[in-house]
């Protein structure tokens, strides 16, 4: 708890401070006086100035949001010696510009998180596919464990070559949501016997983007070999003597392939039957009866066995060169922001499901979460907050970044300034509408609690 907190707190603060900096470097560079930068919302728990320096700098207590306040002839009265010095005097570009730099920041802090994860390098997962879900698209298409998935490629597009499990699972997601189907160049665990298979991605009708999405599509997870991990006591695998490291090669006479087969063997069998499992435990066969326990929810009714399923999948290191890390950072922010756009209208239409919102709730999850798999896991999580946030301050909202971009563009089209009337109104509008969406994902983010 105490490490989701913290992880939170930091990755709030890291954003927003990045964020407002960058309203206030360029607004300082436009020549306009900056009279607070403040951290955070609400009373000041710290406050201080740099020597010669105009701008106030604070911390204050509600860590939800920061603010860059700059001499401004709309919110009090300016001495005529220092009006050149006001935002609302400066030309439309310098205007823009102040308030694009926020999210502008936000999206550069991305790329460079990417990128420096990429210098570094990363452990993943390699893209090996474990045995499709039954009856899944992925089984329909006759893909099949241990297929390796060198490339993949839209219709009509180039094929682009992966690097790990999560690459491909990030192109059927984008493929998904584009409604277009997925050519998967494939090999052998060995690299030989290259052949291709289309999954048609474009008959997929899903409204959410999440775990079910991979189960439909029926590529839950890398493949993993079909050993037994831990054995709880007292279960049915320590009944029948079922021991670490042991390797299952078949389950009445049907080969097992890999861990995903045998995990869903496990799971169908509600017979109450006893099962003749055969092993290999340290270079000699055997043959062992388990019968697997059957458990009953209001949902499902499924098998368990009471042991861990699985060993490690095959892992690689996927490390970048520095000008093709920073490429590669610069396209992941790309391609994440581009996606995020297109949920959103996806939602707006109808076409998705608002279920995909997530709130403070949500955020503060994972934060913990990617905290204690590491530093890498870390820099990815606050890597994919500042994109969002970037694209969130850019939508035309009238509160947001993104609304006041909008202003402009109407100043810049017809010579004048959107009139106080207007703004007042649209404001209400602009409130009004954040307020639902942060309702609405906070009440997503309890509803997921309470799953």
């Amino acid at each position: 708890m105490l490490l989701t907190v913290l992880a939170f707190v930091v990755a709030l603060g890291l954003l927003i401070a990045i964020h407002e900096y960058g309203h206030y470097r360029t607004a300082v560079a436009c020549g306009v006086k900056v009279l607070r930068f403040s951290i955070g919302m609400g009373r000041p728990l710290l406050r201080w100035r740099k020597k010669n320096s105009d701008t106030e700098f604070v911390i204050a207590a509600l860590p939800l949001g920061g603010y860059v306040r700059m001499l401004d002839e709309r919110e009090g009265d300016v001495p005529a010696q220092e009006r050149h010095l006001a935002f609302n005097n400066q030309p439309l570009r310098s205007r823009a510009l102040i308030v694009a730099a926020g999210p502008a920041a936000n999206l550069l802090l991305a790329v460079l998180l990417y990128a420096l994860v990429n210098w570094m390098g990363v452990q993943a997962p390699k893209a090996l596919l474990a045995s499709p879900v039954p009856h899944s698209l992925a089984a329909e298409a006759g893909l099949q464990a241990q297929d390796w998935v060198q490339a993949v490629q839209t219709v009509g597009g180039q094929p682009r070559n992966l690097r790990s499990f999560d690459d491909l699972r990030w192109e059927l997601t984008q493929a998904v949501v584009d409604g277009q189907d997925l050519q998967l160049h494939l090999t052998d665990r060995q690299g030989q016997r290259p052949r291709q298979v289309l999954l048609p991605l474009s008959t997929v009708q899903t409204s959410e983007v999440d775990a079910a999405l991979m189960q439909r599509i029926g590529l839950l997870s890398p493949w993993m070999p079909a050993v037994v991990g831990e054995v709880l006591p007292d279960s049915p695998a320590a009944a029948a003597g079922l021991q670490a490291a042991d390797q299952v090669l078949a389950i009445d006479g049907q080969p097992i392939g890999d861990g995903a087969q045998l995990r869903a063997l496990i799971r169908q069998s509600t017979s109450g039957q006893s099962q003749q499992w055969q092993l290999e435990r340290d270079g000699q066969s055997l043959v062992l009866a388990v019968t697997p326990e059957i458990i009953t929810t209001e949902q499902e009714r499924y098998g368990r066995i009471g042991a861990m399923i699985g060993a490690a999948p095959e892992m690689l290191t996927v490390r970048y060169g520095a000008v093709e890390g920073l490429l590669a950072g610069a396209q992941k922010t790309w391609d994440i922001g581009i996606l995020s756009l297109k949920m959103m209208g996806k939602m707006l239409t109808g076409q998705a499901s608002v279920k995909n919102l997530s709130g403070p709730l949500t955020i503060a999850d994972y934060a913990g979460k990617s905290a204690s798999l590491g530093v890498t896991q870390y820099l990815l999580f606050l890597a994919l907050i500042s994109v969002s946030l970037g694209v969130l301050n850019l939508l035309p909202l009238p509160v947001l970044d993104g609304g006041h971009l909008m202003y402009y563009l109407w100043e810049a089209l017809t010579g004048r300034p959107v009139s106080e009337a207007w703004m007042q109104g649209l404001q209400r509008i602009g409130v009004t509408a954040l307020l639902f969406l942060m309702s609405l994902a906070l009440f997503n983010d309890i509803s997921r609690l309470f799953a």
